[in-house]
């Protein structure tokens, strides 16, 4: 029977769930002190916990054993996207990134961008939930939103993909990425990029891809690019 899983990020200097996970601990699961429980620190080490103190304010652990199990993939994903209107949309796609495994999500702003800025903080609380949810022990990394033109200058070790619809010369992206690779890969708004961003990203070593011959949504190429990346290195 798989464990519930608490998120606390500290765990290792302060031997204490945050407020919120105590609170869920006590309050919900009814746990109490002699209780065993499972904590993931996100930064890929678990820890078999017993509960010493139980209150409304303060839920005390002490640790009796700490497993590192990294990640279950064995290269860096990185994907880029323009958030969309509707961010519930953006949300699933964070969500359902890290059940399947990412390491790093880049909201950016480019030119036909439909919203402007947004909130990481409900973000981070759904790629929380996302990783305890698939027992993974990895939180992925969320930035602040960039702007397009400062965020494609940026270095990254491995390759850079730019998925858009225009014409041209592009690839599909499981007939060039190999397996083992980084790979950092952007997605355009709702209304693509604009042809001066491609070329932008061209120009900074971006490789153009298709993701097949359907127009996708946003958070539907995201989660595509995603699951191509590991099917691929499956």
């Amino acid at each position: 029977m798989e464990k519930t899983i608490f998120f606390a990020p500290d765990i290792s200097s302060t031997n204490e769930l945050p407020t919120d996970e105590g609170q869920h601990c006590i309050k919900v699961l009814r746990k109490k002190v002699g209780d065993e429980i499972l904590i993931a620190d996100g930064k890929g080490f678990f820890y078999d916990a017993v509960i010493t103190l139980a209150n409304a304010k303060h839920c005390e652990v002490e640790i009796i054993n700490k497993m590192e199990t990294g990640k279950q993939w064995n290269f860096n994903l990185q994907m880029a996207f323009a958030p969309t209107k509707n961010i519930d949309r953006i949300e699933w796609f964070a969500e359902k990134a890290t059940e399947i495994g990412i390491d790093h999500l880049s909201p950016i702003l480019c030119r036909n961008s439909e919203r402007k800025d947004i909130k990481p903080q409900r973000i981070e609380r759904i790629l929380v939930s996302a990783m305890k949810q698939s027992q993974k022990a990895i939180l992925p990394l969320l930035d602040e939103m960039e702007p397009f033109a400062s965020f494609v200058k940026k270095d990254f070790e491995g390759r850079k993909f730019i998925a858009h619809c225009y014409e041209g010369e592009k690839w599909l992206l499981n007939s060039v990425y190999r397996k083992g690779e980084n790979a950092l890969i952007l997605i355009g708004p709702e209304g693509d990029f604009s042809q001066e961003e491609v070329q932008m990203a061209i120009d900074n070593g971006f490789e153009p891809i298709s993701l097949g011959e359907s127009r996708l949504r946003t958070e539907t190429a995201a989660l595509v690019a995603c699951n191509t990346i590991h099917i691929l290195n499956g």
